[in-house]
């Protein structure tokens, strides 16, 4: 019997090289990807960055499994979607880097546990 399990992968990365009128894009949409209060793990990746306050980038993966031994094809995946939408918008990036979290393996705390009872 197999257990689906939720993946969740966070690629982080540098814009790097961006032209005055690639910053500029990217600080007119910022409102959109400002806000760490609505951040959201999904299949397309969600992305935040604060591009005023310094250079730097988070997407947020979500990815279901059947197997453990599927997680770092997950892991590889994420970084290779964070990295097409980079390129397929012509912005410049650099130190992709990547945190990766099964959670079935993740410990509930006190109100998970009395939840389960």
């Amino acid at each position: 019997m197999s257990t689906s399990r939720t993946i969740r992968v966070t690629v982080r990365g540098s814009f790097d090289n961006l032209s005055e009128q690639q910053k500029a894009q990217l600080v007119a949409a910022g409102d959109a990807h400002a806000d760490i209060l609505a951040v959201q793990y999904t299949a397309d990746g969600h992305l935040t960055y604060d591009l005023a306050a310094r250079p730097f980038f988070t997407f947020r993966f979500a990815e279901q499994v059947d197997d453990e031994r599927e997680v770092p094809k997950v892991t590889a995946r994420a970084e290779a979607k964070a990295a097409a939408w980079m390129t397929e918008r012509g912005y410049g990036f650099k130190r992709i880097t990547s945190q990766t979290v099964d959670l079935s393996q993740v410990p509930l705390g006190k109100a998970g546990r009395k939840r389960l009872l």
